[in-house]
């Protein structure tokens, strides 16, 4: 065993409390992981499989290439398509819309529709597009 004078540096690393503080956070993280994963068993409820008969309250309103106008899947003039949405409208007030036009159709035709939109004060509206695949 070599004798170190007063004055000399302690060039020895000691890592004894650097493994006892990585043994505490080990055992602590642990503890913490296994907690959070085990939780209380409960008997959860099961769903059915049967589709939900309540009608989706969102309108699907899709302009064809040739100009015909759709609200959801049946084809309507735009003053059919204002007295219907104007029901939906006192039924549910803040009726959610969805516009979906061809891209080649000409630009008047969704004017047209979103000024409809505009005097049945239909807010909810959402403008459908593709995503650019990368």
């Amino acid at each position: 065993m070599k004798v170190q004078a007063e004055n000399e540096p302690y060039d020895e690393i000691n890592i004894t409390p650097m493994l006892d503080l990585a043994y505490v956070l080990l055992v602590m993280f642990i503890i913490l992981t296994t907690a959070t994963v085990q939780g209380i068993t409960v008997n959860l409820p099961k769903a059915s499989a049967q589709p939900s008969l309540a009608e989706s309250k969102t309108k699907a309103i899709t302009i064809t290439e040739d100009g015909t106008v759709y609200l959801d899947t049946f084809p309507v003039t735009i003053p059919e398509l204002e007295a219907l949405l104007r029901q939906y409208k006192a039924a549910t007030p803040d009726l959610p819309v969805i516009l979906k036009a061809d891209a080649t159709i000409q630009y008047q035709r969704v004017v047209e529709v979103l000024d409809l939109l505009g005097r049945l004060e239909i807010t909810q509206l959402g403008l459908v597009t593709q995503a650019i695949v990368k």
